[in-house]
């Protein structure tokens, strides 16, 4: 077991640690609820010296009375099913025969199923196909289809045809739209279940290849489309939206002047208040206040620095308008001259680079929200309950793919490809912003506050 590191002031955790008594808070209690209050009172058994995240309170947060874990866990958690209307019935004397499907169940002996003349079946709902909703003939290549559709996609295996969709490659596919886009009428086919293996590719006379249906897809009586996903739907990151921080000011006292040791004093009181309010704001992700104490204050005094960084960097995007400046407040805004007179040259330039490819990538808001989530449980060290943290990594990097599928119709895999090999970049920032701060903190020019002190201290024990 793990102990909270000893030899420093109380806080750390005193920024994490809900005090004794107090309720559990949120500001996205709307869409996710808060976590339960997990920390021990004030006489659990900490030792002297060690730290103690909790008095601080999110910014706009709210507070309610805690609810069991199991409660918290459900809402947290367990993801609205969509409503699906239920398989029509199959008759036993058709069971048998649906096991093993041909590329079309024999029917009155000419190879197709008459469907609005089969015996006894007139009361039954007409059987539609799955790829454009016309009426089905039978079970093609596994699935419910039309001749038409039976054909377009045996021809297209035999023929080994490629298509280009001229547009996104989301048309719509109907009766009356069918042939208006092959390569999205195509890929319906495959989507809906219809499989290459059921195509004679030899063209010789004789048995037809045997495969089990797909018994997801039965015939269906009327043709509903699927629900799109949305972000309304994606909790994790509704969370992120409702619990982000609201911007900091400078605060700029325009009678002192302008020197070196004005700049540095203005970024260490901006970097300072703004790791309170990354501390609040982890505390409202959904899942970190169930981890261990210990594990919370890790992962933030290992993280810190990548977390901030990437923060820098997406508001220079946003609000800058060029590469090189820095926007480390609405009202504080650094260039390249101003970085070289207080000799952060080196972090400068590198986080250029990140703003700079992050407007390659063309990063959105809620995507960035979700990389910044991830970066909070993305550190190599060792942890008490390491399983808990790897599962909410998971998590977060679930409800990331999924904002990327919402955000782009097209080229998702690619963008979140790209998303992800910003890591790398934000990981060679965190050196050169612990090697900035710790040389001005080595000068002694400018005071720093605890917490930011402490925060510093803590990475070589750490790591």
């Amino acid at each position: 077991m793990y102990t909270v590191m000893a030899g420093y002031s109380s806080v750390i955790v005193s920024q994490i640690k809900t005090e004794e008594g107090n309720e559990a808070q949120s500001t996205c209690l709307s869409v996710c609820p808060p976590s339960p209050c997990i920390y021990p009172p004030s006489n659990s058994g900490l030792s002297n010296g060690q730290t103690d995240f909790g008095t601080v309170e999110p910014v706009g947060s709210s507070k309610l009375h805690c609810r069991s874990p199991e409660q918290i866990t459900m809402d947290l958690y367990t993801s609205d099913t969509a409503e699906q209307s239920p398989s029509p019935p199959i008759s036993p004397e058709s069971h048998h025969q649906d096991m093993f499907c041909s590329s079309t169940i024999p029917g009155d002996g000419t190879g197709s199923m008459n469907v609005s003349n089969s015996e006894g079946k007139a009361d039954s709902p007409k059987r539609l196909c799955l790829v454009c909703g016309d009426v089905a003939s039978g079970f093609h290549y596994g699935v419910a289809s039309c001749e038409a559709c039976k054909a377009f996609f045996k021809r297209t295996i035999q023929g080994n045809i490629e298509y280009t969709c001229p547009a996104s490659n989301d048309c719509e596919i109907n009766k009356r739209r069918r042939k208006a886009c092959q390569a999205c009428r195509f890929q319906k086919c495959l989507k809906m279940g219809m499989l290459k293996e059921g195509v004679r590719l030899d063209r010789v006379r004789g048995g037809r290849q045997k495969y089990r249906r797909n018994p997801d897809h039965l015939y269906q009586a009327h043709s509903t489309p699927s629900k799109k996903p949305s972000l309304e739907d994606n909790k994790i990151i509704c969370a992120l939206i409702n619990c982000e921080p609201e911007p900091l000011l400078a605060m700029v006292d325009p009678n002192v002047p302008n020197t070196q040791v004005k700049v540095i004093s203005i970024l260490s009181d901006l970097v300072d208040r703004e790791l309170v309010a990354t501390i609040g704001w982890a505390k409202q992700i959904p899942g970190f206040t169930d981890l261990t104490l210990n594990d919370q204050m890790r992962l933030l005094q290992t993280t810190w620095a990548e977390i901030l960084s990437l923060s820098l960097a997406y508001r220079s995007r946003q609000h800058s308008g060029s590469a090189t400046r820095l926007v480390f407040a609405s009202d504080y805004i650094m260039d390249e001259h101003q970085a070289s007179e207080c000799h952060a040259e080196d972090f400068f330039s590198h986080c250029v680079q990140l703003v700079q490819r992050l407007d390659v990538v063309g990063i959105a808001r809620e995507e960035y929200l979700a990389l910044k989530a991830l970066l909070l449980t993305n550190a190599d060290i060792q942890l008490e309950d390491s399983a808990t943290v790897r599962n909410l990594r998971h998590t977060i990097l679930v409800g990331l793919q999924e904002c990327v599928s919402v955000l782009r119709s097209t080229g998702s895999l690619q963008h979140m490809g790209q998303l992800l090999l910003c890591l790398p970049l934000l990981r060679q920032l965190d050196i050169r912003v612990r090697q900035f701060w710790n040389n001005v903190r080595r000068e002694g020019k400018v005071a720093m506050n605890k917490l930011f002190v402490e925060m510093l201290e803590s990475n070589s024990s750490l790591r």
